[in-house]
């Protein structure tokens, strides 16, 4: 081996971050193997590549004994004195076995294992960058598409968009730009895989903390989200400063923030919501856009039964009951929503025309 060769393992210390010498330790490993597969011998073999000039040295490692029985891996005390007077039985004895053209064979070895430990290194910094983006949003441009995925270039890896993961209707084209939740980061034999997602919950969220600051900041915070991707979701809101309006924050100004939101959900309509400790008041938000005259709460069942005006109950319940069943998520409640007529027919409830204060805006 070459010193060139010895410069280019240290040119890859440098620019790869691979150790030089476990590089010399993996390509030692490598040359034993090619040393029995070439040479057709399975004595105890040790290979030693010198660090500085990379001379390589191929070593027969022999048991001292006093009665030879395998001779390729034994030796006699006589003949093991011969090398070294000092041996005594037991001791292992390395004879000196390199091949007259084993260069040849060490040169291509070693640039084969060089290859595949700085493939497994890239491999592991691509992983170690996108575990961190997990849960996360990723923009990238579509390549192509099979039976199963869209896969989306993400720059140094090819990530799989599951075709059950796109919203209703979603299609892309080659070369389209896209933003995608990242569900899995996995690392497999073939290299890093990562699966994404336009449908999770976690990609509302995310876009909501790109768009508006006081999420980022952390001054507004979302409390839960519930989504039926494509068509309507819900999302509750908080604000830690009191002078600041968490759905407003949210809306933003001439309600642009949501609307970009909006846009990139091809025209899903959002809910946002406000947040409260008191269960009555979150079951009546997250109703919305619903008007609610009233909520009792059962702790046992964690149910709590909704009521509103007559002419509100379809709006309440929603198509196919869809806003019952997004306030039902958000909330971690079961809802049970009357109207104000089958109130007072079931349980003698008494009129009372007035709404309950709700916190909320609805973006079709």
């Amino acid at each position: 081996m070459s010193m060139e060769f010895i410069e280019a393992l240290n040119e890859i210390e440098r620019e790869k971050g691979i150790s030089k010498d476990i590089l010399f330790e993996a390509i030692e490993a490598a040359l034993i193997s090619s040393y029995k597969r070439n040479f057709n011998t399975a004595q105890n073999v040790r290979v030693d590549m010198n660090r500085h000039n990379g001379v390589i040295k191929v070593f027969a490692r022999k048991t001292v004994v006093d009665e030879v029985l395998d001779p390729r891996m034994e030796i006699s005390l006589y003949a093991s004195r011969e090398i070294n007077p000092n041996f005594q039985l037991n001791d292992i004895a390395e004879i000196e076995v390199t091949p007259r053209d084993f260069g040849r064979i060490a040169a291509q070895t070693a640039k084969q294992v060089v290859t595949q430990r700085i493939r497994e290194a890239e491999r592991g910094l691509i992983y170690n960058a996108y575990i961190e983006k997990e849960e996360d949003i990723v923009t990238g441009i579509v390549q192509r598409q099979d039976l199963r995925n869209v896969y989306i270039d993400l720059g140094k890896i090819e990530a799989a968009l599951p075709l059950n993961e796109l919203m209703p209707n979603e299609k892309f084209k080659q070369g389209d730009r896209v933003k995608a939740y990242i569900t899995k980061v996995e690392n497999t034999t073939k290299g890093p895989q990562i699966l994404l997602s336009r449908t999770h919950p976690g990609l509302l969220k995310r876009l909501f903390e790109l768009e508006v600051p006081e999420i980022f900041d952390g001054v507004v915070e979302i409390r839960s989200v519930a989504r039926e991707a494509g068509f309507r979701s819900k999302i509750a809101v908080h604000s830690r400063n009191e002078e600041v309006d968490p759905v407003g924050s949210c809306v933003g100004p001439k309600g642009m923030r949501v609307q970009t939101i909006v846009n990139e959900l091809k025209g899903e309509k959002i809910d946002i919501v406000c947040w409260s400790e008191s269960v009555e008041e979150y079951v009546a938000n997250s109703l919305s856009p619903s008007k609610v005259l009233e909520v009792q709460v059962f702790e046992q069942e964690k149910m709590a039964r909704v009521i509103v005006p007559d002419y509100q109950l379809s709006l309440a319940i929603g198509i196919k009951g869809q806003n019952a069943r997004l306030a039902a998520k958000l909330t971690g409640w079961k809802i049970d929503i009357k109207s104000e007529t089958q109130a007072e027919e079931e349980y003698g409830r008494p009129r009372t025309g007035e709404a309950m204060h709700q916190d909320s805006v609805s973006i079709d």
